[in-house]
């Protein structure tokens, strides 16, 4: 068995894989260039000088239109002090306390940066307008949406109104799961039960970035009143782009318990036998001379366990524990690592397929589901021969105890005795890992000047039939060779991965 899927098959009641947190922004791009900027100036008979004014105007009418949108539905306007304060919490906090089926929570509104428009005076002594970092006044709208669940629109008030959706993969296939009579259990944004999951999988697998999109304009057009006013003049509205996005895939097990007992030695195995160059493997990159940029690992202690986070650049593949769920998420902040293939238009006119860096055009969506989904795939593959913590335990308790094999009795291991395990690490040294070792190699390194005595051979010959019995070697057939067994693996990896990386102090005792 080579993965943890494998092994722990009867322990595990099955994986799912679908997007998790996204957010999603909107631009109109013509206020991004110059000629975007004076065309609307011109549809809207507007001049240079004026621009101030009716921007100031337009930010008042839309701050009116939103009072009477929360007045309307009858839902809180709150205005936080702080850009630090957490929205999230505000606006659940307001749903338990005045709680609503479907529609509109709350609207927050706070002040943060921003990037607006303004009239700028150029080194010619004209005027053009220019964008300009400021702080302006943004709306919150916070939904329970019979789509999206738990999710907001954020919206600028000043030119030029930039938006961004926040949505929850998970959030979105309760829905879709309540539709297709699929039941579940939830806790936070996981599911640690799913009745049918192949059919779970399959609806996950049939999300459809086309429909995303018409629903996040429908969005868009009821928040921002201006929006058909902007679309009939440029004929286009709010461009998406995707500038998060994690994509998680949960491996459930039967209970907390059984991930208990074994996500010790998978943070164990995760933190110190992978290093921080193995992330390129796990995104399916070569490591190479010429990258430019910073691969690392790292873990930390969260208030429920323990977090392992791999980063090359700024998109990470991370592993951590969630009630029975053991999820590996990526997230994918700069998809140009990454390629995408598609229709390339050339400068004589002519177009051809090929695979070339992939943007944040919300078309790719499917792109960032396959890269994260086999870039998961990959991390777990990579989890293979880990031990429970509490199988570890026994196996060691066995290997300190009397043992008789075909009517010979071995005598039990004191496994932290310095000469048993300096014979451990010897015998585990990597260099042996292909081709096995002898009793001579053996020898030499415990004994250096006395390895070719009679004495030293008789007793390291007794040590190998003591290692035999206890089933911590194998002989490889037709040599004098041995090999370190499955089982020797498992239990001198473990008494040296304690000693030396976790409880050095306790083993010392």
């Amino acid at each position: 068995m080579n993965t943890i899927l494998e092994q722990f098959q009867k322990k595990i009641n099955g994986t799912f894989a679908f997007f998790d947190r996204m957010i999603i922004k909107g631009y109109l791009f013509p206020f991004f260039s110059v000629s975007g900027r004076m065309y609307f100036l011109s549809q809207m008979n507007l001049l240079l000088k004026d621009f101030s004014a009716y921007a100031n105007q337009m930010t008042n009418d839309l701050v009116s239109y939103v009072e009477k949108m929360a007045a309307k539905e009858g839902r809180p306007l709150v205005y936080l002090s702080s850009s630090q304060i957490s929205k999230e919490e505000n606006a659940r906090k307001i749903l338990l306390e005045n709680p609503v089926e479907q529609g509109l929570i709350c609207i927050l509104s706070v002040v943060e940066g921003c990037q607006t428009l303004q009239p700028v005076k150029n080194s010619s002594g004209l005027l053009e307008l220019r964008s300009v970092t400021r702080k302006c006044k943004y709306y919150y709208f916070y939904y329970l949406d019979k789509e999206f669940g738990f999710m907001h629109v954020k919206l600028q008030t000043w030119f030029p109104f930039l938006i961004q959706v926040y949505i929850n993969g998970r959030e979105m296939m309760k829905h879709v799961f309540d539709k297709n009579g699929i039941t579940y259990r939830m806790y936070d944004n996981s599911f640690s039960e799913i009745s049918d999951i192949p059919k779970a999988q399959e609806l996950a697998d049939q999300f459809d970035s086309k429909k995303l999109c018409r629903q996040l304009d429908f969005f868009a057009h009821k928040v921002n009143p201006y929006l058909d006013m902007l679309e009939t003049i440029f004929h286009q509205g709010y461009h998406w782009s995707v500038d998060q996005c994690e994509f998680a895939t949960d491996v459930m097990f039967e209970s907390r318990e059984a991930l208990e007992d074994l996500y010790p030695s998978l943070v164990g195995h995760a933190f110190y036998d992978f290093k921080c160059t193995d992330v390129f493997s796990f995104l399916g990159r070569k490591l190479n001379a010429k990258f430019l940029g910073e691969a690392v690992s790292d873990y930390r202690k969260r208030p429920v366990g323990w977090r392992i986070k791999f980063k090359l650049k700024s998109n990470s593949i991370k592993m951590y524990d969630k009630f029975n769920c053991l999820r590996i998420e990526m997230t994918i902040n700069d998809p140009k690592e990454f390629k995408v293939y598609k229709e390339v238009h050339h400068k004589d006119g002519t177009a051809s397929r090929q695979w070339v860096p992939m943007g944040k055009s919300i078309a790719n969506l499917y792109r960032y589901a396959e890269i994260s989904k086999t870039a998961n795939k990959r991390f777990l593959d990579s989890m293979c021969h880990v031990i429970p913590q509490k199988s570890v335990e026994e196996e060691i308790n066995h290997v300190c105890q009397k043992k008789k094999v075909k009517g010979k009795t071995y005598s039990g291991y004191n496994v932290w005795s310095p000469e048993t395990f300096h014979l451990f690490e010897t015998i585990c040294d990597g260099s042996y890992l292909i081709r096995g070792f002898t009793n001579r190699d053996i020898r030499q390194s415990l004994y250096k000047k006395g390895a070719e005595s009679a004495k030293s051979r008789g007793k390291m010959s007794r040590e190998f039939s003591k290692l035999r019995g206890h089933g911590l070697i194998r002989k490889i057939p037709h040599s004098r060779r041995y090999l370190v067994s499955d089982k020797g693996r498992r239990v001198m990896g473990a008494l040296i991965e304690t000693k030396r990386k976790i409880y050095p102090e306790l083993a010392a005792q």
